[in-house]
């Protein structure tokens, strides 16, 4: 039945029809991408991208940084991973707030990518300029944690907007730029980078960040509500017009109904998701800090420990897409418990090479742990509006993700007071211990409101029969 014209921010002239299913759930058809932006939603995959690559740096490429950090500001090994630890725990803890204004209109995607890039630049002047711990920690940690949180927050939702009938593979795609966007700077951070320059390369990767995020910007827009891709019945009465949408749909169904941020903590879900994000980012984030101090701690030279996080930066990227694009096929569930179990399990393999000094093994567990290390974020990011939907997603995904901010603290942080009290073995002992429980818990997860067998068993029929 065709509905009165929309009046809110993003809405076209009327074209457009409102579908409900057996569910209640409302899907508005009938736009097509170029209509809504003037061009194809691509674009909507390869900003957010390059967005999130220029970023990339304030995290997985920190580490490589900090032996430079500690030497030009006299700080000790403790200050400079809480600067780190600080910067976690604002980046993630500003999703929520963020996707708050921007559902009731007060945020636009545009200005959070401006302000973002403004933040993000403030605290690497910051980080380059203040010999005082506690002014690095407020304009880094705080100010930078939240200009990169609010680009993170704002790409990895306007992708999952455009796309959400195939949204694993392109959230795994954008979110991959988080991790190997930072290569060229952890070689840069390793071998050209020292007490005599780090003031002006500081200065100049802040003014590069500015510009890559702020020209992105400027072409952001979110798709109208309920928006559903033209080419695509949402109910499942005709073919589609792609096979590949049809298999992401078969193994992944749109949620049952869209969730409020309230109902959808009552489903018990979404706490248990922000709980597997506290384990899991935990534990990633206490290997990109300390892979690089283990490798020189048991001997291994500079290009080694250089190597090693450069391959776990690429793979940690690559493993997003690639992974994003599997739980098409698998289902975001399975392919979710595999990442967590390989995460753990690579804890143990960093360990065991490094123990016996091998060089050639650390760098194949470097491999596998940037694999497992970041391939369940995209996970998190898809499993949110499949869940809950998509209108409260910016806010969902907010809630799930701020996980993340207390995994800050003890991958990072607690991280260090961990390897002091036990030595690194107790250390990546304990993190690989934790991914495995974080496994188990995770075979808990189920989509609200579906048969919990058509969760576990996807079929076409059953799909079929809840989507008509």
């Amino acid at each position: 039945m065709a509905q009165p014209p929309d009046t809110s921010p993003g809405a076209t002239a009327p074209g457009y029809r409102e579908l409900t299913d057996r569910n209640g759930r409302v899907y508005r058809i009938g736009e097509t991408d170029r209509e809504i932006l003037g061009h194809s939603r691509k674009i909507m995959v390869y900003l957010p991208w390059l967005a999130m690559m220029a970023i990339s740096v304030s995290e997985y490429a920190y580490g490589s940084a900090e032996d430079t950090l500690s030497e030009a500001h006299h700080w000790t090994q403790s200050d400079t991973f809480w600067i780190l630890s600080v910067w976690v725990f604002f980046q993630a803890g500003i999703a929520f707030p963020a996707g708050w204004l921007r559902e009731r209109g007060l945020l636009t995607a545009r200005n959070a990518m401006y302000l973002g890039s403004a933040l993000a630049l403030v605290g690497f002047l910051a980080l380059s300029h203040s010999a005082d711990v506690l002014l690095a920690i407020l304009g880094f940690g705080v100010l930078g944690g939240i200009g990169s949180g609010l680009i993170y927050a704002t790409c990895i939702n306007s992708v999952g907007k455009w796309f959400p009938e195939r949204r694993g593979g392109k959230t795994g795609f954008v979110n991959g730029g988080f991790a190997y966007g930072a290569v060229p700077f952890i070689f840069l951070f390793n071998y050209a980078f020292d007490t005599s320059n780090f003031q002006p390369v500081l200065d100049a990767i802040g003014v590069y960040v500015l510009a890559v995020v702020a020209v992105c910007a400027w072409f952001f827009r979110d798709p109208p509500k309920n928006w559903w891709p033209h080419d695509h019945d949402p109910l499942g009465r005709a073919a589609p017009a792609r096979r590949g949408a049809a298999a992401a749909l078969e193994k992944n169904p749109p949620a049952t109904r869209q969730y409020s941020p309230m109902e959808a903590m009552r489903t018990g879900m979404l706490p248990l998701m922000w709980l597997l994000v506290v384990m899991t980012a935990g534990v990633s984030i206490f290997g990109i800090s300390f892979q690089v101090p283990f490798a020189k701690e048991v001997g291994f030279g500079p290009m080694v420990a250089a190597s090693s996080m450069g391959i776990m930066s690429v793979i940690n990227g690559v493993g997003r897409g690639c992974i994003g694009w599997l739980s098409d096929r698998w289902g975001r569930k399975p392919t979710l418990i595999f990442v967590i179990v390989v995460l753990g399990l690579a804890q143990f393999g960093v360990l065991w090479a490094g123990t016996i000094r091998n060089q050639l093994l650390f760098l194949v567990f470097a491999f596998i742990s940037g694999f497992g290390s970041g391939a369940f974020y995209p996970m998190f990011a898809a499993l949110t509006p499949d869940y809950f939907g998509e209108n409260h997603n910016a806010t969902n995904y907010g809630i799930a993700y701020s996980g993340k901010l207390v995994s800050g603290l003890f991958g990072g942080g607690l991280g260090a007071t961990a390897v002091d009290a036990w030595g690194y073995k107790g250390a990546y002992l304990l993190a690989g211990g934790i991914s495995l429980l974080a496994a188990v818990l995770a075979l808990g997860l189920h989509r609200p409101g579906a048969r919990r067998l058509k969760d576990i068993v996807p079929n076409h029929h059953a799909a079929g029969r809840e989507m008509a």
